[in-house]
């Protein structure tokens, strides 16, 4: 990725609260602390008001795959914005983009692979049409 990404780039878009108990001794945000932040928009896409056609009851969500690249350093208090989106669709497994930012900064970049399981196989599943069609919507439109 060569120029950082902005957070209207992205489909979906949250927001967390760091806490005190997110620094580490020298009063960064702990290196960890990014990947739960960056939890929290995975969680924004996978809860997207297409819940419905996500069929939690059948299909789980696992992570093959992070990349994360810190930009910054995050410092308490504070709140992080999160841009999360998807880059590309697979078969059962899908590329996102997500992105953490602290007062319009880009602070980080992660790049992401899930993969559909079956909730009782554990095996991955191919997306149905339905799926298939809300991951294209939540398609980053610009390119990261």
């Amino acid at each position: 990725m060569t120029k950082l990404p902005k957070l209207e780039d992205f489909p979906v878009q949250d927001f967390d609260k760091i806490r005190y108990g997110d620094t580490d001794r020298q009063g960064h945000v702990n290196n960890a602390v990014f990947s739960t932040f960056l939890e929290t928009g995975r969680a924004s896409l996978l809860n997207h008001p297409g819940i419905n056609a996500w069929r939690h009851d059948v299909y789980s969500y696992v992570i093959a795959r992070l990349e994360l690249d810190y930009r910054a350093e995050l410092h308490w208090p504070g709140l992080v914005s999160v841009g999360t989106g998807i880059t590309s669709i697979g078969n059962s497994s899908v590329v996102m983009r997500q992105a953490l930012f602290h007062e319009q900064n880009c602070v980080a970049t992660a790049l992401i692979v899930m993969v559909q399981i079956g909730k009782t196989s554990k095996r991955p599943v191919p997306f149905t049409p339905e799926i298939r069609r809300l991951l294209e919507a939540l398609q980053i439109k610009t390119k990261q």
